[in-house]
């Protein structure tokens, strides 16, 4: 079982380059955030073409979460509990029906949180607070887990080009590095770090000043699982090439591969 991560910074813009990327790496399931549209706009035709099953949880303009899946979707919801008023579409939770039995998977788009000393970094940390909490409780069923998608952390000092040019953004920010710790410490696993973990492997350049072309990156898209889809756990990508695709996401795809 193939599940993909991908931030695909507007669906309809980045379309051809998607549709070619799936015919070509097969993804049983992938997790897309930043789709940027809202439900009735996304282009449901092309990937159920493809043999896909879709959740949407879309935004106009903005935000936006969808999964993508070649198993039957059980259940959907789009809500991350904890904030009634909170309206950004940045959560979506599906139950997948497998031969060897139900797959929980999660798309997130975490907030970014810049500027730092501004409300959305506060909104940053109590985003990522009612995921622990909710992360915390699914957890407790014992199931397969799959957390994937944009955290928008830079984790690790080894995440990015250069500390000194994200020390003081919110990405890199002691606070936010500490909340996803703490995610981790619930119980979940990082599958990059788990079967790879080089250093200097990203998943984001931004398109400006020739960060792809210089190199300049950050792994900011990460995959967390809980401890029973972790036994499962088989290899780790990151499809670096598809940024120099034409009309490329900003992002790439990290896919995770599970005996199930």
């Amino acid at each position: 079982m193939k599940i993909a991560s991908w931030n695909v910074n507007s669906v309809r813009t980045r379309l051809p380059t998607i549709l070619k990327w799936l015919e070509d790496a097969h993804p049983d399931v992938i997790a897309m955030q930043e789709i940027k549209c809202q439900d009735e706009q996304f282009p449901r035709t092309e990937f159920e073409d493809m043999g896909y099953n879709i959740a949407v949880h879309g935004q106009k303009s903005y935000n936006g979460v969808a999964i993508l899946s070649r198993y039957p979707i059980e259940e959907s919801t789009n809500t991350l509990p904890g904030d009634d008023l909170d309206d950004q579409a940045r959560y979506i939770e599906t139950v997948l029906g497998t031969d060897t039995g139900p797959v929980r998977v999660a798309s997130i788009y975490l907030p970014n949180g810049n500027p730092k000393d501004g409300g959305k970094f506060t909104y940053k940390l109590e985003w990522m607070r009612r995921l622990r909490a909710h992360a915390k409780a699914l957890r407790a069923h014992e199931e397969k887990l799959v957390l994937a998608g944009d955290y928008n952390v830079i984790f690790r000092d080894e995440d990015c080009w250069d500390v000194a040019a994200w020390a003081d953004d919110a990405l890199y920010a002691a606070e936010v590095r500490d909340e996803f710790a703490a995610l981790m410490w619930e119980g979940f696993t990082d599958a990059y770090m788990a079967k790879d973990g080089q250093p200097h492997q990203y998943t984001f350049w931004d398109y400006q000043r020739g960060c792809w072309q210089r190199g300049h990156g950050i792994h900011i898209d990460h995959i967390l699982l809980s401890p029973q889809a972790a036994d499962i756990l088989q290899g780790v990508e990151i499809a670096k090439d598809t940024r120099a695709m034409d009309k490329p996401s900003d992002h790439v795809p990290i896919i995770v591969e599970l005996d199930a």
